[in-house]
Parts: C-alpha cells; structure tokens; sequence
C-alpha cells in the first residue's frame, strides 16, 4: 500500500511539473512533504543518508559553484568571451551553435557536466543578447552536448562516479570504452542540430556588425581580479581532474574555491550570495527527497528485481534493457539517485554473467543508459535543472516541454546508437 501512495505522490507531483501551471519548487516542497507526513520516506535518513534522502555532494558542488561564477562575473569575463565567440563566428546562429557545444563537450569529461554548464551557460545568454537572437536553443544544446560528452569518463557524469565505485572501473576504463561511442554520439548530434534548431536560427546583419566592431578586451573590467579568480578557479578546475588520485569529492572542493575565492576577490558577500540560485537548491532537495520515498517503500528495488527475473540468463537481452530501461526511468527519476538505487540490482546481474567481458558490457550498457537518461526531460539531469534555473533568472524562460521534446529526440537516437555499439563490441 505505502508503494502505491509514494508511486502516486511522485506521479501527481511530475505532472504538475510537466504541466507548468505550479512553480516546480511548490510541488516538490508539497510531494516531499506528503511523503514525510504519511511516513514514506525514512525521517531519521533523509538529511543524512545520500542513497536514501538529499545527495549532499550534489547540493553543496552546485551552491560552490554558484559561488565561484557569480564571483567572476564581475570581472566582465564572460562578456568578453561572449564578444570573442561572436566575432569568431561572424554572427552565423548554427556555427555559433557548433563552437558553443564543441567547447562544452570538451569541457565536459574533465569538469563535471553541471560545472561546464554553470560555466558556459552565463557566456550563452551575453552573446545572444548581443546578437539579438533567442538563448533557449543554444542553452538546450549545450546541455544536451554536455550530458553526451561527459559519459566519456569516469568523473564527467555524477552517475559514472557512482557505478566507478561500484564496480571497480579505473578512469581509463572509462575512457576505453566509452569516449569512442561518445565522440560518434556527438558528431552525429552536432549534424542533427542543424535541422532541430533550424526556425531558431535568425542572422540580424545590424547586430552583427554591432558586434564585431567591439573590442573584448574593454570587457575586462578588473584585469588583477580576473587574474587571482583565474588562478582559484584553475585550481578547482585540477582537483575535480585528480579526483581518482586525491579522493576529495567535488563538492569539498567547489566549496574550498567558493571560500578562497571571497577571500581573493574581497567582493562583497551579499552580492555575490543574490547570484546563487536557490531555488534550483531547495528543487533538487525536494527531488531527492521524494525518490527516497520511492526508494524507501521498495518501488524502485521491485521494479528492478522485476527485470533480473525477466530477463533471464540472456545477457545481450539483460544489456539492452539496462541499457534502454535506464534511459526510460532515469529520464524521471533523475539520473543521480536513480543510479544510486539500481547499482545493486546491476552487481547482481553482473554476478551471474559468465565472464567478466560481458560482466563489463552490463556495467557499460548501465553507465550510457543512465548517461544519455540525463538529456531525456528537463528534470532528468543536474546540468538541465541549472541551465533552465540560469534561463529563466536572465529572461529566457525555458518550458519543461520546450525542452523535453528535443531531449526525447536526441536520448532516443544516443542510446539506439549505443546500443548497436554494444552489441558489436560486446557480443559479436
């Protein structure tokens, strides 16, 4: 019984979301609330416990982050590469498109997808301003680029640190066997954007010639502060690299740079704490809170015990309804706590595989599925909630369903490619 009120709540909750018509934070505070009431969700947990309550490290990497950006900001940094893009790409919306996602993706395996997008989403929404053209595409498809290009390593993708954990795969597993399936994903999405953007590419030759007649260089406002925020934010920038080596999580050190960072800046903290975006915070709290009910009255554990029973002892089948089944549920569960939730059910499919070759195209079909999952709808990812959260804050509100109808397109196409490479890789 209590499975079925915690399957509802979250059911009714979604749809309030999908339909637009309630804040978004509203109806998490109201669903988590509902379960906390009715005794669904583990209150003695739920603030302390990652797999069955709020994901800390996620909170506190975003609240460090928000910090850092909103710092730099005032630097004039990102009007100053937003002018440099421009220029470079003379004011053509689909090669501006190009260069906006290739320097995301790139970005993406080595930060965190949410960093990359925290990052370059500011610079987004400057240089459309400039040119007179709609942010919204460009920010969906910096997402979308960045939830494909961080499935190429093992810290790229929040899902990927935890299956890393799990099964004992190294950095360089990761990129072995994912970045090659990444790189063709993403050419073939960078190709695709031409005709899924394509009524929203607009050329204003006045704004344009406006542009490029800027010096960025006047952008800088405060080239020593530039300089120290640059030398914080390249150190932070290391240690979510060397995270294998030093062990420290992300979070710890978004918010050891949030903190050195004041310091250098010596900017006033009043101003830069208007720049976080808290109520993307208390959105992703209330989301947490309401997959640990889920989690808590055995729905998620039942739908996965559900599928080792079905599935069998056919692995290429067990591999593709991972790999599929991650990318239906881990489109409405979000990717972090879904991940956290099936990873046993993983290992046990995993234990009863013959070899560890295909032992690792489960783990493999898993970490894309959960992955490409994250491009599904707008709540689906981290990186999704922060960019719709930055849009909406800088006057260019993107609508759940806006988003959602590229993101169902394009994690369609991602994992009936991937799916392919599995089996040619793994089981041909």
């Amino acid at each position: 019984m209590s499975a079925a009120v915690s399957f509802a709540i979250f059911v009714v909750a979604f749809a309030f979301i999908a339909a637009e018509k309630v804040h978004k934070v509203k109806v998490v505070l109201v669903a988590a609330g509902a379960m906390a009431v009715l005794g669904l969700i583990p209150g003695d947990e739920v603030f302390f416990s990652e797999t069955a309550g709020i994901d800390w490290n996620v909170i506190f990497l975003l609240l460090g982050m928000m910090i850092i950006v909103g710092v730099v900001k005032h630097t004039g940094l990102f009007d100053y590469l937003a002018i440099w893009a421009a220029k470079r790409s003379k004011g053509r919306p689909y090669r501006l498109m190009v260069m906006l996602m290739i320097i995301t993706a790139i970005a993406s395996p080595f930060l965190d997808n949410v960093t990359t997008i925290m990052l370059v989403a500011p610079v987004t929404v400057v240089v459309c301003n400039r040119l007179g053209i709609p942010a919204q595409p460009y920010l969906i498809a910096e997402v979308l680029a960045s939830n494909i290009g961080g499935a190429a390593t093992l810290i790229g993708d929040p899902p990927n640190i935890i299956i890393g954990s799990r099964a004992g795969l190294t950095f360089n597993d990761f990129l072995v066997h994912l970045a090659p399936i990444v790189v063709v994903v993403f050419v073939v999405f960078v190709l695709l954007t031409r005709v899924l953007f394509r009524r929203s590419f607009r050329y204003a030759p006045e704004r344009v010639a406006a542009v490029m007649a800027l010096q960025e260089r006047r952008a800088i406002t405060d080239p020593r502060l530039l300089k120290r925020c640059m030398i914080v934010l390249g150190g932070v920038v290391a240690a979510f690299c060397l995270h294998p080596v030093l062990h420290v999580e992300p979070s710890i050190v978004a918010l050891v740079g949030a903190g050195v960072m004041l310091l250098v800046s010596r900017a006033d903290v009043s101003d830069v704490l208007r720049e976080v975006e808290w109520g993307t915070l208390v959105f992703f709290m209330g989301l947490f809170v309401m997959v640990a009910g889920l989690v808590n009255t055995g729905v998620i554990a039942t739908m996965g015990g559900w599928a080792v029973g079905a599935l069998g002892g056919d692995h290429f089948l067990s591999a593709t309804a991972l790999l599929f089944g991650s990318g239906v549920l881990g489109a409405f569960f979000d990717n972090i706590p879904y991940v956290a939730t099936m990873v046993p059910v993983v290992e046990e499919m995993v234990a009863q595989t013959p070899d560890a070759k295909t032992g690792q195209a489960l783990w493999w079909s898993f970490a894309l599925g959960a992955d490409f999952s994250g491009n599904g709808t707008a709540v689906a990812a981290s990186a999704n909630v922060v960019a719709v959260g930055i849009a909406a804050r800088t006057g260019h509100r993107i609508g759940f369903w806006q988003f959602t109808r590229y993101g169902v397109f394009v994690t369609a196409l991602s994992i009936t490619i991937a799916w392919v490479y599995v089996w040619l890789r793994y089981f041909v």
